[in-house]
């Protein structure tokens, strides 16, 4: 099942690219595989995924342990001061960094372990009160901010859009992170290389390839429906 999904995800990414006019190579696909026990994960790496997302700390960690060493691991949710250290060596991209004081941690943990960190900015563009993100207007103070701290870098920006029926209604969510991002690279800030585009989810990822996403995140749509219903309140993917 799993490799039936990530064909018919990768097919309608394709769709997406040729109707956008964009190289169907600018656009990666994060298995958003938190909740999921290794042996959907490792169908998913047998299937050709090699970027997976996950929301907790612990349950990154775990995996990373067990998993094959070539794949990159994305920290898609809100991450504690407190629990940097564990993972700073061991993810791909961070892309939930919302404040000045979370980004100050990153640093000092990535220059203490001798690496050097990429993170996103997470926007809440939507202004929704149970999102994290930093909001539109302080977006750019804060990667100024953060462009002058040592072993960290922003790569871009991430937006989780509302849950929707119709993913036409996240367009403008997208269209306004994309115009936030363009922002920012032409005030050609040192430090900030802008070039990646994290927005997009099972329900929407299409919209989002049309309005510029460079990394779209699909858990159900690979992996299926959770198994417990309480566990959509958190649902990243």
């Amino acid at each position: 099942m799993i490799q039936e999904n990530i064909k018919l995800v990768e097919e309608k990414i394709d769709a997406a690219c040729a109707k956008s006019g964009r190289d169907r190579e600018d656009v990666t696909l994060i298995a958003v595989s938190k909740t999921k026990p290794l042996p959907m994960l490792q169908e998913a790496y047998a299937a050709g995924c090699r970027d997976f997302g996950e929301n907790k700390v612990q349950e990154l960690v775990d995996k990373y342990e067990q998993m094959p060493k070539d794949i990159r691991w994305h920290m898609i949710g809100h991450l504690q001061r407190n629990k940097v250290k564990y993972i700073v060596d061991k993810v791909y991209l961070i892309h939930s960094v919302d404040s000045l004081r979370l980004a100050e941690e990153i640093s000092k943990e990535a220059v203490k372990k001798s690496v050097t960190v990429s993170i996103l900015i997470e926007v809440n563009v939507a202004e929704e009160e149970t999102k994290f993100g930093t909001t539109c207007e302080d977006v750019t103070q804060l990667v100024e901010g953060i462009a002058k701290l040592p072993n960290i870098q922003v790569k871009g920006l991430m937006t989780i859009a509302p849950y929707v029926e119709n993913p036409e209604e996240n367009r403008q969510y997208f269209e306004k992170l994309r115009q936030i991002y363009v922002d920012i690279i032409r005030k050609n800030i040192d430090n900030i290389s802008m070039d990646v585009l994290s927005m997009g989810m099972t329900g929407d990822y299409e919209v989002a390839v049309t309005e510029g996403a460079t990394y779209v995140r699909v858990g159900t749509g690979i992996f299926g429906e959770r198994q417990y219903a309480t566990d959509r309140m958190e649902d990243l993917s």
